[in-house]
């Protein structure tokens, strides 16, 4: 009798299984599911942006006209940490380029985003404006002091899709609250980056 138990026990345990698997194999079938799909959502980072732009004492950037292939990722403003602004990106390649903006003392500031890249002693323009071109063993950057910030343009993208962002880079002000519109920051002087340079320097 007790073999018998036993082995209905069994039974039961393994019809049990089945029917676990079934109801698993009829979800799978009933929701649609695309295994190419991207796990890395897109973030939006409009609502970070505006508070930046009201909170930063320099023109916050973000770029404008760029390909949907050009996937936003990460967004953050921290005031306490020398008013930085990071915005990252996978460019139409899944390369990282991020844009990074603060008045954090500018040696350390970029030898910390562009994780220890040195200046070339080469300069570029882009978008009008002059850039140095740094390179590192992780990431390559374009790099600019202007407007009482240090800009950099960084990330494991080669250099093309750095200048395209760079170009695609646009300021406008947040408008005060309560007003019902505001105006375009003022772009101000150009100034060239070099890796003692920018607002806070020690």
């Amino acid at each position: 009798m007790a073999a018998k138990r036993g082995n209905q026990t069994v039974r039961s345990m393994f019809l049990s299984m089945a029917v676990v698997v079934a109801v698993a194999g009829v979800f799978y079938v009933a929701n649609p599911h695309d295994e190419n799909a991207d796990p890395l959502k897109a973030v939006d980072y409009r609502v970070e942006l505006v508070t930046a732009q009201r909170a930063a004492p320099y023109p916050v950037l973000a770029p404008k006209g760029l390909p949907k292939t050009w996937k936003p990722t990460s967004v953050s403003y921290a005031r306490q940490s020398g008013n930085s602004w990071h915005l990252g990106f996978l460019d139409p390649d899944r390369e990282y380029v991020a844009v990074e903006q603060s008045t954090a003392p500018a040696r350390k500031y970029i030898a910390d985003v562009t994780h220890e890249a040195e200046n070339t002693g080469k300069t570029a323009q882009v978008g009008g404006e002059t850039w140095q071109r740094w390179e590192g063993p992780k990431y390559d950057a374009l790099v600019r002091a202007a407007d009482g910030a240090t800009t950099v343009v960084t990330g494991t993208a080669p250099y093309e899709r750095l200048v395209e962002m760079a170009e695609a880079l646009e300021s406008e002000k947040a408008p005060a609250p309560g007003s019902e519109s505001g105006s375009d920051a003022e772009s101000g002087s150009d100034a060239d980056a070099d890796a003692g340079s920018g607002s806070g320097e020690a």
